[in-house]
Order: C-alpha cells, then sequence, then structure tokens
C-alpha cells in the first residue's frame, strides 16, 4: 500500500447534476416552446364569454362567433311589466349593444410570460362581454313606456255646493321611475330574457292636503256671517248666502286661491242701490229680420263691481263686527262698449240645432231654465264655454226640479235636474256644426234613441262638465229658443269654414243588454237597450275641399231591461240572459222614463 493515499475526486458527481439541471433545463424550454406554438396567434385554451368557447379562434372567428351567439341573445326584446301590462322594448332602439369587438380586445395578442402560458394549460379564462349604452335613446324609450304608465294626481277640488264648501281630497298619481327602470335594464341586458318590473313612484297632488283644509276652512268662514257696504248715505248688507253664491276658488301653483264675482254681489244689494245708482248696461246683440245686431251699452254711476269685490274679500275672515267695508260712488263703465261689440265679428248665423225631447212638466222646466241661463252668452276668441258654470248647479232655489237621471248600473233614478242634458246636448251639437274646439264632452253612459249616438253630451255637477273653446278669431252670440218638446240653440258670429259634417260610422262591438228583476218600491221598470261603440267624424269643409277631419269615439254600455216584481220561475234578483228578456205575464215592463242628466257619483 503506498505511503499517502489520494482523495477521491469530486467532478463525476457535480458533473452528474449540471447533466441533470441542464437536462431540466432542456425540458422547460422545449415545454414553453411547446406551449408557445400550441398557443399559436389566437386565443388562449381554455378563453370562454358567457359560457361560449373561443379558445384557439382567431380575433375575427372570435367576433363572428360571439356576434352570433350572445349578440343574437342581446337583440331579443326586453320586456317590462306593470300589473297586467308588459311593454316591449327593443334593445337596439334603446341603445343596449353587446360590443364583440371590445369583448374580444380583453383577450388578443401573444404572451411570452411563462408562467401565463403553463397557467393557460391548467386554467380557463372567463371574459367579461362588454356593452355600449345609449343614455339618451334609453331614457327616450322609457319616456315612451312612461306615457302608458303614468296617471297624474288628481289635484284636490273645493267648490260651493248649495252654499257649503265641499271638499274633494287629492290622489296620489303614479310615474315610472326612468332611472330606476333603466338600472334595471342595463343589469338584465345580458341575462336570460325574463320581464322585468317597471320601477314606479308616487306622485303627490301639487295641492297638498293641509293647504285644501285651510281653503276649506276659510270658506266656512267667508260664508258664514253677511257683509254691510257703505256706500254713499246708504249701508246695504250682502246676505252670507249672496257670498257663498259669488265666492269660487282657483288652484294658484300649491294653492287655492278665492275668488269673489263682484256682480253677483251688486246683484244681490241692488235694490237698496237704487236710491244712490243710476242704472247702466253692456252692449249685447239682438236678432231682427234673422241678422244680429248690437244694442247699445249706457254708463252708470254707483259701485263698480270690482272694488266691491276687492273690499269684500279684505274682510272675508273677519268676526262679524269688523264685517263692514266702504266703497266708493263713481262711474259704472260698461265691461262690453258699443264700439267694442262691433268690431266682435257678429254679422250672421253660423250654426243651429233643435233637440227634440217628450213633454214632461220636469223637463219643460229644467231644460227650460238652462235654456234661459244660456241665452245671450257672449264667447269671445280663446274662451271656453262651461255647461255647469252656465246653467248653475241643479238645485230648487236655482230653478230646478226632480226629474229622470240614469243611475249607477244603467238604472233610472229620480234625481234634481233630470232633463238637462237635452240642454247639453243642444249646445255640443250646435258647437259642433259651428267649429268650435271640443275641451270636453261625456257622453251618456247608455244610449237613449232620441239623441244621434255618437253625437250627443251630459254633466254631472261635481263630477264632469261640457265644454268648447271659441279657437275662431271672432266672439261668438249664442241664442237659445224653447217649446213644450224642444230646445234650439243657434251661433251667431263669423264662419271660418264654409261647411262642416257629421259622418256616423257603423256601430260596433255590439253588448246585449241583461234583463233583472226589481222587487223594491222604488222600481220605476225600463225597456234595454244594447251596447255598442261608434265613431263620428267632424268635418270641415272650405272652398269647397275637406280640409280636416277629427273622429270622436263614444262607447255606451248595455242599459238593462228592468222589469218591477219577482223573476217567475228564478232565484229573485238573478238576471236573464242578455238580450233575452224573462217572461212574466203579470207583469208589464214599464217603458224607459228617458232619463238625460247623469246622476252624480256617490
Amino acid at each position: 500500500m503506498a505511503e499517502h493515499e489520494r482523495q477521491a475526486a469530486p467532478w463525476p458527481a457535480s458533473r452528474r447534476a449540471l447533466v441533470a439541471v441542464l437536462g431540466i433545463a432542456v425540458a422547460l424550454g422545449a415545454l414553453y416552446l411547446g406551449a408557445i406554438a400550441l398557443a399559436g396567434d389566437g386565443f388562449r385554451s381554455g378563453t370562454t364569454v358567457s359560457g361560449v368557447d373561443i379558445s384557439g379562434l382567431s380575433e375575427a372567428e372570435a367576433i363572428d362567433k360571439l356576434t352570433g351567439t350572445i349578440g343574437a341573445v342581446a337583440r331579443k326584446p326586453l320586456r317590462v311589466r306593470t300589473g297586467e301590462r308588459l311593454f316591449v322594448i327593443d334593445p337596439q332602439a334603446a341603445g343596449l349593444k353587446f360590443d364583440a369587438e371590445a369583448t374580444v380586445a380583453q383577450a388578443t395578442g401573444r404572451t411570452w410570460n411563462p408562467i401565463a402560458l403553463v397557467s393557460d394549460f391548467m386554467t380557463q379564462r372567463e371574459l367579461e362581454p362588454i356593452t355600449s349604452i345609449d343614455q339618451n335613446a334609453l331614457d327616450e324609450q322609457l319616456a315612451g313606456v312612461a306615457t302608458g304608465i303614468d296617471q297624474p294626481a288628481l289635484e284636490p277640488t273645493l267648490i260651493m255646493t248649495q252654499r257649503k264648501p265641499v271638499l274633494t281630497p287629492g290622489v296620489d298619481g303614479v310615474a315610472l321611475d326612468i332611472a330606476a327602470t333603466g338600472d334595471a335594464l342595463k343589469a338584465a341586458f345580458m341575462q336570460k330574457r325574463q320581464p322585468i318590473t317597471a320601477e314606479l313612484v308616487d306622485v303627490a297632488p301639487v295641492l297638498s292636503a293641509e293647504s285644501a283644509k285651510q281653503a276649506e276652512a276659510f270658506a266656512r268662514t267667508a260664508i258664514k256671517n253677511p257683509i254691510n257696504v257703505n256706500a254713499g248715505n246708504i249701508t246695504a248688507t250682502i246676505p252670507a248666502a249672496a257670498i257663498a253664491d259669488a265666492l269660487t276658488f282657483t288652484r294658484e301653483g300649491d294653492q287655492f286661491v278665492p275668488e269673489l264675482d263682484g256682480a253677483v254681489l251688486h246683484e244681490s244689494i241692488a235694490g237698496e242701490l237704487e236710491a244712490v245708482e243710476t242704472p247702466g248696461r253692456d252692449a249685447t246683440f239682438e236678432i231682427v229680420d234673422k241678422r244680429p245686431v248690437v244694442v247699445p251699452s249706457q254708463v252708470g254711476s254707483g259701485i263698480a263691481d270690482d272694488e266691491l269685490s276687492a273690499q269684500v274679500a279684505s274682510v272675508l275672515v273677519n268676526q262679524p263686527a269688523n264685517r263692514t267695508v266702504t266703497v266708493s260712488m263713481g262711474t259704472r263703465d260698461p265691461r262690453l262698449t258699443t264700439e267694442q261689440a262691433e268690431q266682435l265679428g257678429i254679422t250672421q248665423k253660423i250654426s243651429s240645432f233643435t233637440q227634440q225631447f217628450p213633454y214632461a212638466a220636469y223637463r219643460v222646466q229644467n231644460i227650460g231654465e238652462a235654456a234661459r241661463r244660456i241665452n245671450g252668452t257672449l264667447l269671445m276668441p280663446g274662451e271656453t264655454f262651461s255647461m255647469n258654470d252656465t246653467i248653475k248647479e241643479r238645485t230648487i232655489a236655482n230653478g230646478y226640479t226632480v226629474g229622470f237621471v240614469i243611475g249607477e248600473g244603467g238604472v233610472f233614478a229620480e234625481e234634481l235636474g233630470g232633463g238637462v242634458s237635452a240642454a247639453t246636448t243642444t249646445m255640443w251639437t250646435a258647437a259642433f256644426f259651428a267649429g268650435m274646439e271640443r275641451t270636453f264632452t261625456q257622453a251618456h253612459s247608455i244610449y237613449i234613441s232620441r239623441y244621434q249616438p255618437g253625437l250627443e253630451a251630459t254633466v254631472a255637477w261635481g263630477s264632469f262638465d261640457m265644454e268648447f273653446t271659441n279657437d275662431t278669431p271672432h266672439a261668438v252670440f249664442i241664442t237659445t229658443k224653447m217649446t213644450n218638446t224642444s230646445m234650439n240653440a243657434t251661433f251667431w258670429g263669423t264662419p271660418t269654414y264654409d261647411e262642416i259634417k257629421a259622418e256616423f260610422g257603423p256601430k260596433h262591438d255590439i253588448r246585449p243588454y241583461p234583463t233583472i228583476y226589481d222587487k223594491t218600491k222604488k222600481c220605476l221598470g225600463q225597456s234595454g237597450m244594447d251596447g255598442f261603440i261608434i265613431d263620428v267624424d267632424r268635418v270641415f269643409y272650405k272652398d269647397g275641399a275637406e280640409v280636416n277631419r277629427e273622429t270622436i269615439t263614444t262607447s255606451y254600455r248595455a242599459s238593462p231591461k228592468v222589469i218591477c216584481g219577482k223573476n217567475p220561475g228564478k232565484d229573485p234578483g238573478k238576471p236573464s240572459k242578455p238580450g233575452k228578456p224573462g217572461a212574466n205575464p203579470s207583469v208589464s215592463p214599464s217603458p224607459s222614463p228617458s232619463a238625460d242628466e247623469v246622476a252624480p257619483a256617490p
């Protein structure tokens, strides 16, 4: 054995380790190059958009695939539901679009990051779909939906009924919350199509309940006591009832504003003022040889109506000891002078209509009272005629009596003022052929055979009115004539059109009437009338050619046949089949009492 042994060198082990490291590096490099090769220029493996796989596709291919899949779903209509109503919205028109190009742009391009390359083979990549939103277009579409949903609030009303203030509270309206509903549509746009619920908000009346109650309390104080008026060397007393007759309320913003009719106040003390006043008069018109001529005005002296109403208004809330005013004596100028009347263009007849009706004492009284109040009406350009304001509340004090009206369910009842709808129909029909603008008309709820279907109108005090507006550049003077079986209304002025005609369409949507039996002592009995819908066109002609056409659609409910007594062989009160009255030999059904005015809503 050698004296000094040499130690074994470590080089073989190190060499083996180095070889191993180099081998691993070569393998990783090969894997890296393979991953690059496999990734290619398309989308990485496992890339999806809302479940749609776009792995390995080129950018153009991915855009085409997403447009045909996700894009097709995105183009499907959206639906907005409220109650039983469903509104359909086109996403394209609403500015909601799926942007395939922007979506694929999130993942395009090659990566050289080895960790990302390996991760692509081991994980799935989900891309968010990109959308574009045109907010103005969306708001515009929802504004259209809102027109079918929005219901404006009903403002409180304060009217004097039988010389007492009657306050009808306001009712909240409803409106589409466009912003919130728009957000819901955006959230639902890329989801499976299901109707979304419209977001609604309550709309309160402009005039608050508190303000309305304050106005009602004001009215009660205002009409509680009389007011003394010092004029010259006399003192006249305006009775509380006259204050109630003169007092009305209009809404200005969020307040009720009281108004006093000075002419009504003046009339209530006219007898006491005779000693200090010289009567005057407004210019008016009379018909001579079928032509309107001006009746000259006359200047008077005494208390001016405007000053009287202003002074009285200043003490309405005072206690009795402080309800005295002093007014000056001066000239009572006519509200319409002779010169002004001559410039109004009232030169010839422009329309006339006569409504016939069966004689009944209550009709002669009620229609006659309405005709008397209408006669001599002067309607200035732009002014609106109100039937209720003109003929006043149907009370005994105003000259009306009890007559037949259409009650609940189309069954006739008795109320004050029955019959005045014949006067209303006369006026509206004459206004129709005079070319007056239709502001508001309400036909009878059921058809009454003596009227022209679709060309008639009714009123109900405190519920609805008949109104038309003089939209011509000239004034209109209205006269009426009464007989025991007819009322005529004639409009005088300057014709705007050569001729106005009514074209009646056929009755459609016929609804047969039912038969009911009434055992009560109040039973009146009536014949039945089918319900139907009818369109009436108002056609305007000038220089021999049609220049305008308006369509008025009227829907009549079926009016039941009412037989007084029991229903033989059937359960009491059970209606017969529609349109087929049940036989009852012991009871003869009364003919329809032919009501006119609609009974006020309870």
